[in-house]
């Protein structure tokens, strides 16, 4: 376990393991914490399904985000996209979930969660009504954090106002969550794709962490459904937290970018040369980047997938979810 003081942080599933999601474990003196315990494959790049490696990725994370929950206090929920949270209904063709794995890892616990009736797009409101019937009933406590604050011991635990899901609200918005003890404080930006709006760094930038683990601007849909304009400015914006932050975690959808090294390298060059750092969740555990969604057609060359998988991705989609891949 990754620590830089009193605060632990461990990066338990991120696109540079293998799988999207942005899914922390965070441990203080007074409290253990799971960010946002969600996990998904990406249903169609290039034309190709996920491929066998990253179903084989998928179960490995989702089993570890499972015995992390074993442990933890809190649970979050940034927002309702399912890489960011567990759906209590089966799913083994995109988020490896079913009833009784959401059981296991938001049951009995208190979950801090985004509202779905305020600052939401219609089907994160659908979701959230579904998550507070579910996992929500199961909770020792479900709390909607919009802009809340709580205290374990000498820890505070405080969650943003809502912030944009990127640019603006089309996408809906996400909560910031800022875990302090002591002198010492850690930023989690799940899906603030950059961030790409201004005011969402200004508000990183006014906590001050000395560790911010942050997801970045979706490059793979520039020209497509971002505009490189944008992808800019979120740039620029990583650019000034990796200048006044000394730890970045730079990851999610930026690395779903076969190109992602050459697009961020001016955000890993300017937190170099002042002696700060920025890495992705693999990089900072010191392990091996593993990004399969981005490399997905080449994988489909080199490692072909068996009959018997390439039967079960031609099943009926919601026949799919239900029975688990051969791999």
């Amino acid at each position: 376990m990754e620590k830089f003081g009193k605060i632990k942080v461990f990066p338990v599933a991120f696109e540079s393991l293998g799988v999207r999601s942005m899914c922390t474990y965070v441990e203080t003196p007074d409290i253990k914490i799971l960010l946002d315990a969600g996990v998904s494959l990406g249903p169609n790049r290039y034309g190709f399904p996920p491929h066998p490696e990253e179903y084989r990725a998928i179960k490995e994370r989702r089993n570890l985000m499972l015995k992390v929950a074993e442990k933890t206090d809190v649970v979050t929920v940034s927002h309702y996209h399912f890489d960011h949270h567990t759906p209590s209904y089966t799913d083994w063709a995109s988020n490896w979930s079913s009833a009784e794995i959401a059981e296991r890892i938001y049951g009995g616990k208190m979950v801090f969660a985004k509202s779905y009736k305020s600052k939401i797009n219609p089907s994160q409101r659908r979701r959230g009504w579904m998550f507070a019937r579910t996992s929500g009933k199961r909770a020792s406590k479900l709390e909607f954090a919009d802009g809340r604050s709580f205290m374990f011991g000498e820890t505070a635990m405080r969650f943003s106002s809502p912030v944009f899901h990127g640019e603006n609200s089309e996408l809906g918005w996400v909560l910031m969550t800022t875990i302090e003890h002591e002198d010492e404080k850690m930023l989690f930006a799940p899906d603030i794709q950059g961030p790409m709006h201004g005011g969402t760094l200004e508000l990183i930038l006014a906590e001050k962490p000395q560790l911010a683990i942050v997801g970045g601007p979706p490059s793979y849909l520039s020209d497509f459904r971002v505009s490189p304009e944008k992808i800019e400015s979120a740039m620029k914006n990583l650019e000034s937290i990796a200048k006044q932050v000394p730890v970045s975690v730079l990851d999610h959808h930026l690395l779903r970018d076969e190109n992602w090294r050459a697009t961020a390298q001016r955000v890993f060059d300017v937190a170099a040369d002042i002696g700060h750092k920025a890495v992705t969740a693999a990089e900072y555990l010191d392990e091996k980047n593993s990004m399969l969604e981005s490399r997905r057609k080449t994988l489909f060359e080199t490692e072909p997938p068996s009959e018997e998988f390439l039967k079960w991705t031609k099943i009926a989609s919601e026949k799919r979810k239900l029975a688990h891949p051969p791999i």
